[in-house]
């Protein structure tokens, strides 16, 4: 059951990190840098595939104890607390998630409605242009 307890801090370590790097980066993209974006999703994936692995250790882990093991009351106690920690970082994460993305979702409209502008203002633009080469030819005739 050690084993178990050290595999679920372990988790609760990785979960930590994931919520540090995107409270970090939740804060440049609300100021509008997105420099960083390929390298935050990169982190995240590395991170995620540790938690994977760490879950995997901990189903084997799981299975290796057996159907008779018995747990002591202390170490009921510190799997609960670790289960706690936990889903609180994941309940935190997804809040972070959906602000991320909020932020990604407003800045991809901004830069829709610029595109947007450019195009209306190319062709205003375009309507002042003077086709020289035309009124060339129709002297020369």
């Amino acid at each position: 059951m050690t084993r178990i307890i050290t595999l679920l801090n372990e988790k609760n370590h990785y979960l930590e990190k994931f919520y540090s790097l995107n409270e970090v980066e939740l804060a440049n993209f609300a100021q509008g840098q997105f420099d960083n974006l390929q390298h935050f999703y990169q982190t995240r994936e590395r991170i995620l595939d540790v938690l994977k692995y760490v879950d995997a250790q901990i189903e084997k882990a799981h299975g290796e104890m057996g159907p008779n093991a018995t747990l002591t009351e202390n170490d009921r106690t510190q799997v609960r607390e670790a289960l706690s920690i936990k889903d609180e970082y994941v309940t935190r994460i997804i809040e972070q998630d959906i602000q991320v993305l909020t932020c990604i979702e407003t800045a991809k409209n901004s830069i829709i409605k610029e595109l947007q502008e450019v195009r209306r203002n190319r062709k205003g633009i375009s309507g002042y242009k003077v086709n020289t080469f035309t009124n060339r030819l129709n002297e020369e005739a």
